[in-house]
């Protein structure tokens, strides 16, 4: 019980700050505990919920969260959700890991090469918007994660939105594909909930502080702290899937 509260509150500092909905980076500590991939999903995608709407709702109070945005991509994200626990029962194992190690290759190189500071928000199709929404709540409750791993530095990277603003951003997405996914995959499979409410309800006091942190530090500086975070991901993985 001890050992889950203190993962929870370490994840929803993380959630908060980078904008995550925990996944990202509860899924591979559940696997350095012990637990089976599909197992640490299951219990990833319950612990998002709580973390993606507490930090969401405070972004909306701080004046971060850019709402019209975000919610043509989050309904797409909520049907794409939907599909995913059916997937998640025919990939193997492996595959799912392999999956979840590009989406962090993909994240890195968006962040470490394309995002450029202060540049002017582009305008983009609302049928676009969805169909992003769509992709990214598929494969990303595929592999237990929000979908900010990838929405983040599309945001940025693509769309040129401001990083706390597209940090912002991906926490609310993860309300979408979080609440959806965790449907599909209670229909599709049994989920540990015992672990995920415990890990959920500790990780909302983490959240309040990764907000507060995320808002207090200089953009530039943030942007490196994320490019370091995701680095760290992709050398865990690379070193669990092929060493």
């Amino acid at each position: 019980m001890i050992e889950l509260i203190f993962l929870g509150i370490g994840v929803g500092v993380l959630s908060g700050f980078f904008g995550i909905g925990g996944g990202t980076i509860l899924v591979p500590l559940l696997l350095l505990l012990g637990h089976e991939i599909k197992d640490a999903i299951g219990i990833s995608v319950v612990q998002m919920v709580f973390s993606s709407v507490y930090g969401s709702y405070l972004n909306n109070k701080k004046g971060t969260l850019d709402v019209p945005l975000v919610f043509t991509i989050g309904i797409g994200g909520f049907v794409g959700a939907l599909l995913s626990g059916f997937f998640t029962s025919v990939f193997s194992d492996l595959t799912l890991e392999i999956i979840f190690l590009v989406f962090a290759v993909f994240a890195l190189s968006r962040l470490f090469f394309k995002t450029k500071v202060d540049v002017v928000q582009k305008e983009v199709n609302r049928a676009v918007l969805f169909l992003i929404g769509l992709f990214l709540g598929l494969l990303s409750m595929l592999i237990g994660v929000g979908g900010s791993i990838i929405l983040v530095p599309i945001l940025v990277g693509f769309l040129h939105v401001d990083l706390k603003k597209a940090v912002s951003a991906g926490l609310f997405f993860v309300v979408f594909s979080s609440v959806s996914g965790l449907i599909s995959h209670a229909i599709s499979r049994e989920i540990d909930f015992f672990s995920g409410v415990i890990i959920g309800l500790a990780s909302l006091a983490g959240v309040y502080v990764g907000i507060l942190l995320k808002d207090r530090v200089d953009s530039a500086v943030h942007k490196k702290l994320l490019v370091g975070f995701y680095l760290l991901i992709v050398i865990y993985l690379v070193q669990r899937i092929f060493f």
